[in-house]
């Protein structure tokens, strides 16, 4: 279970906070605390991190998913620490070191702190930096939501449990639905 600060934290106060080893994510200046993710979590998003780095240019596309914090916006704070992210480098804008721009793929693996309620939030809050693709994991219905910006919004454009994917930026780069799942 998630636990939360009763503090509202500025973004000059998180600055000069000593960071922590703990998964943490800030909604409207109040930090939350989750556990860590359990082993098929941390496996799913493994198997997908290497499906993408095989195919994509070192060189030119950077496929995060180490704890790292994306800055959504300094007022009220908003920074979240997303599954997996993938990214275009020359596109990177970090400040105070943190990451300031929007991925071109965001991917989230749902888990028990994930209630609908988040899940929903920070689909608005990606969407209002732009991020241009959304993939929402369910390991229990081993199903990937597919969100794409359309008009300023994030919309589902397909929920699949086979076949394949490619990133919205990625064309070339194809995902294999059955292979993200460990067996």
């Amino acid at each position: 279970m998630a636990s939360t600060t009763s503090k509202i934290v500025t973004y000059e106060e998180w600055l000069g906070m000593p960071e922590t080893k703990a998964k943490e994510e800030v909604f409207d200046g109040e930090i939350i605390t989750m556990p860590p993710a359990k082993w098929k979590h941390t496996l799913i998003v493994h198997q997908l991190q290497m499906i993408l780095v095989r195919q994509m240019d070192f060189k030119e596309v950077m496929v995060v998913t180490t704890v790292f914090g994306l800055v959504i916006r300094q007022a009220p704070l908003t920074c979240f620490e997303p599954d997996l992210a993938v990214f275009i480098r020359r596109n990177i804008v970090e400040q105070d070191g943190y990451i300031q721009s929007a991925p071109e793929l965001v991917v989230e693996v749902l888990s028990p702190s994930n209630i609908p309620k988040r899940i929903a939030r920070k689909t608005r809050d990606y969407e209002s930096i732009g991020v241009p693709e959304l993939w929402i994991l369910s390991p229990e219905d081993r199903t990937i939501e597919v969100l794409r910006l359309q008009d300023g919004k994030l919309h589902t454009t397909q929920i699949v449990n086979e076949g394949q994917l490619h990133p919205l930026r990625f064309p070339e780069t194809v995902v294999d639905v059955a292979a993200v799942w460990p067996d």
